[in-house]
């Protein structure tokens, strides 16, 4: 927990990270920090095990108990930029955004800048005393849709455990390659990809995932697909559709080839080849304000293109229904 003047947390070391270091174990288990600030709390005894301070390669072993107790600091050292944000809900705790597809959420190699992280700085300067600037979980680049930012400590703590918890609900629509029958569950573990490591993958040694889908609309030959996730790993739906070969449509990692229907006119052809990103959007958003504990639910409509995708799909559906008379 936090409180509005120190971050505080406590946890029980689980049986998968008994003889860890101490630094790795704490890395799972607060994700939303980066690897160096736990250090650097570690080093200085704010992070202790079972009341003792030790060393960030000590090993940390099951039913140890962690705590946490530091001050709250400038944790980031990006720029605030004024960029316009299309800002869904704000109030002193929460800011829910409707983030465009090709907006980078995190400065990083090659985004240093003008990213969604430079915005919120400008329009929220004390993000920059929460970790990662208050971003408790990320869209790619090149997915478009609602997502929220912490503006407090205690909106952060409380977030973070609602995706922990998997209480916070998050839907999106896709554009699936392939005719779907019906509505199903993914549940396949996420991690690395064992050769192209830019890629995740299905693997045995990743992290739990769980995907659920079901059916909006069928084409000819792709379907539309709202999507609800239990857990939030990177690039989940993207890998669990491409798992079932399903991939989304544009989506230049996961997707392979353009595949057209039978009988595509050069309409659906350039619509299909024109739409050159993933085609997924964060819909709706679910969870408990930090605050008041009330449930806030937002839902942000489909970005243009993809309402142009649907409409080109769904006219040439027309086109061979009426060829067939």
């Amino acid at each position: 927990m936090s409180s509005d003047n120190r971050i505080t947390a406590s946890f029980v070391v689980p049986p998968e990270l008994s003889d860890r270091r101490l630094d790795q174990a704490a890395a799972e288990l607060m994700p939303e920090h980066s690897r160096s600030r736990i250090q650097s709390w570690i080093k200085a005894g704010a992070l202790t095990v079972n009341g003792r301070v030790c060393k960030p390669r000590d090993k940390v072993m099951l039913d140890d108990r962690l705590s946490l107790e530091a001050e709250p600091e400038a944790q980031v050292t990006w720029e605030a930029e004024e960029i316009e944000l299309d800002i869904v809900y704000e109030d002193e705790h929460l800011l829910v955004i409707n983030k465009p597809a090709g907006l980078v959420v995190h400065p990083a190699a090659g985004h240093a800048a003008g990213t969604l992280v430079n915005a919120v700085l400008s329009h929220a300067p004390e993000v920059e005393n929460l970790p990662r600037a208050g971003i408790v979980h990320r869209l790619d680049k090149d997915t478009s849709g609602i997502m929220v930012v912490a503006r407090s400590l205690i909106a952060h703590t409380s977030l973070v455990e609602q995706l922990q918890d998997r209480t916070m609900g998050r839907e999106y629509e896709a554009v699936v390659v392939g005719t779907l029958t019906g509505g199903g569950t993914v549940d396949a573990p996420i991690g690395r990809h064992p050769r192209e490591r830019k890629k995740m993958a299905v693997v045995a040694s990743g992290k739990p995932a769980v995907t659920h889908y079901r059916l909006v609309e069928r084409f000819a030959a792709h379907t539309h697909v709202r999507c609800k996730l239990e857990s939030g790993r990177t690039h989940q739906i993207r890998v669990h559709m491409a798992h079932i070969k399903h991939p989304l449509v544009g989506d230049p990692v996961y997707g392979g080839r353009m595949r057209l229907p039978k009988g595509a006119t050069d309409e659906l052809r350039d619509a299909l080849a024109e739409f050159r990103r993933q085609a997924l959007h964060a819909r709706q958003l679910t969870l408990e304000h930090p605050e008041t504990g009330e449930i806030m639910s937002w839902e942000v409509p489909l970005p243009e293109d993809m309402v142009g995708l649907l409409e080109a799909l769904r006219t040439h559906v027309k086109e061979m229904e009426n060829n067939e008379f």
